[in-house]
């Protein structure tokens, strides 16, 4: 059974293989689709933003069962986040969970954007989504002394909201949370560089 730091390990290996331009492509072939087709055990559970740029098998150089991935604009959480990544941890039984935020992020812009008195109201769709960034964006603001929230480092502002997830993550999960005391899980909160393609560790629950 692979362990959290195994497989923490492994994604940070194919990461590094991204980066360097040296990808493996592992596990993409014909038999290996063909032998997942009667069911799947993936190394790790992966929560993201569905930003185009953070596809996450390329990312991690993993292949074709190898990730249970699980993704909405911003990575904020909802009920079907949180049961998604449960079904991974007691029904596929990973051992870890990486929550990935990157900068550039548009829900994060869009958050920061609509805290400003003057601003267009969104879709309620759209708004209801990115609620969840916008006490990391007066965090933020109130803690670089800013007046307007327009004038806030959007970076800093994705950090904080990623802290935010795994905070909120653990704490409304008790599937999340005793694997993770019980030492068969651990949680990564990490950000993706768009420009370097690397993946940057900021937030771990749990031995890894």
């Amino acid at each position: 059974m692979t362990t959290p730091a195994e497989a923490w390990a492994e994604l940070q290996a194919g990461n590094e293989r991204f980066v360097a331009g040296t990808p493996a492509h592992p596990r993409q072939d014909v038999e290996h689709r063909e032998d997942l087709a009667d069911g799947q055990t993936p190394s790790a559970a992966l929560f993201g933003c569905s930003d185009s740029r953070l596809a996450a098998e390329i990312i991690f150089d993993r292949g074709l069962g190898d990730l249970f991935v699980v993704r909405n604009a911003g990575q904020v959480i909802s009920p079907s986040v949180i049961g998604s990544l449960e079904y991974a941890v007691m029904v596929l039984g990973v051992p870890l969970i990486v929550v990935l935020g990157h900068d550039g992020c548009g829900a994060v812009a869009a958050a920061v954007q609509s805290a400003a008195p003057d601003a267009t109201p969104l879709p309620v769709h759209i708004r209801t989504l990115i609620e969840p960034i916008l006490p990391a964006v007066h965090r933020v603001r109130e803690r670089a002394g800013l007046v307007h929230t327009v004038d806030v480092d959007r970076q800093d502002v994705g950090q904080e909201h990623l802290r935010d997830t795994i905070r909120e993550l653990i704490e409304s999960s008790t599937v999340i949370s005793d694997a993770v005391a019980e030492g068969r899980l651990a949680v990564v909160g990490a950000n993706y560089r768009l420009a370097a393609g690397r993946v940057e560790p900021d937030v771990v629950v749990g031995l890894v």
